[in-house]
């Protein structure tokens, strides 16, 4: 793992607050919708939540077994946790309509299992790497100045032009395209680090490029509208469904 994977990953082991917050705040949202999906009905949002939760306890316990030469993404990662956690529910539940006890698989046994490939499509992929980039953007509007960072927002989330802004904000247009280039550099910046972060293999750590996060400006700013956006709108059904 690289060495920001790395630093997040103790800060977890730790039962660092901020780091749990973090974990739930970008990823618990995908999580919980997988596991709806799964549960088919058979489980209610309020046990999703408690899932979802132990998912990422999980998490931080069992990640540095994790061998990246094995190919397996983060998201897939994620999703074999999660698998199992709902796996032992079932079980659980399972075993108490029939009266027995009944052992629950570990978790290598469930991952590992020649019988039971996970899965994971590519609308979770979507979901995940869409959650990376709010999560960039969420960690430049703390750290960045808060007139630059709206001005940064109107102009590439909210799509208006530069001359609409100037009259509004009551700056001039070169002023605008400074803030915006100003923001843009930093945020480039973060999406490295937050990518760096969450991400296990070569093929995660490319992610930014393949979707145009590395070209030039105007292709840079499209990506990230795109990606946030679609990202938005996932978050406002999920909140809807719960």
């Amino acid at each position: 793992m690289n060495a920001l994977t790395t630093r997040f990953v103790r800060r977890l082991r730790e039962r660092d607050e901020a780091a749990w917050f973090e974990l739930w705040q970008d990823f618990g949202p995908a999580i919980r919708f997988q596991l709806q999906k799964w549960g088919r009905g058979r489980v209610g949002l309020e046990t999703v939540q408690d899932l979802t939760q132990d998912t990422l306890a999980e998490l931080s316990k069992c990640i540095d077994r994790y061998d990246p030469e094995r190919g397996a993404r983060f998201s897939t990662w994620l999703l074999s946790i999660a698998k199992h956690i709902l796996g032992d529910e079932m079980d659980r539940r399972n075993a108490k309509k029939r009266g027995s006890g009944v052992k629950p698989l570990s978790l290598d046994e469930r991952i590992d299992s020649k019988s039971a490939t996970l899965q994971v499509d590519e609308i979770f992929e979507q979901r995940i790497f869409g959650a990376k980039i709010c999560a960039a953007i969420r960690r430049t509007e703390t750290e960045v100045d808060f007139l630059h960072f709206q001005v940064w927002r109107m102009r590439v989330l909210d799509n208006k032009v530069g001359k609409e802004i100037a009259t509004q904000l009551g700056i001039s247009e070169p002023t605008v395209s400074r803030h915006v280039a100003k923001i843009r550099e930093h945020l480039r910046q973060t999406i490295v680090q937050v990518v760096m972060q969450y991400s296990f293999t070569t093929e995660e750590e490319n992610e930014a490029s393949a979707v145009g996060l590395s070209g030039r400006d105007t292709e840079f700013d499209a990506a990230v509208c795109e990606t946030y956006h679609h990202h938005q709108l996932f978050l406002e059904k999920e909140s809807a469904r719960g």
